[in-house]
């Protein structure tokens, strides 16, 4: 198990301007989602962004510390796009 405030800081150690939110979805603190909105991740495909978030958690991953990530990633345009309100 992992601290939602320990996954948020390995993120932004690779990507230091993203905004984070990491969510404890099962209550175990092993099933995690997080949001993550990254300039970095601008021109980059899906696949590529959702790669370098892992990156950021790989060794919580390979311990098992965080059993499954369930990640959404934005580019600042995208995120306040999605955020519009009607």
């Amino acid at each position: 198990m992992v601290a939602l405030q320990q996954v948020e800081a390995m993120i932004k150690s690779k990507l230091p301007d993203a905004k984070v939110q990491v969510q404890d979805l099962t209550g175990g603190g092993d099933h995690l989602q997080a949001v993550v909105v990254s300039s970095e991740f601008e021109g980059k495909t899906l696949v590529k962004q959702h790669q370098m978030v892992y990156s950021a958690v790989k060794e919580a991953m390979d311990s098992e510390a965080i059993h499954a990530l369930a990640l959404k990633t934005y580019t600042p345009s995208e995120w306040e796009k999605a955020n519009q309100v009607a």
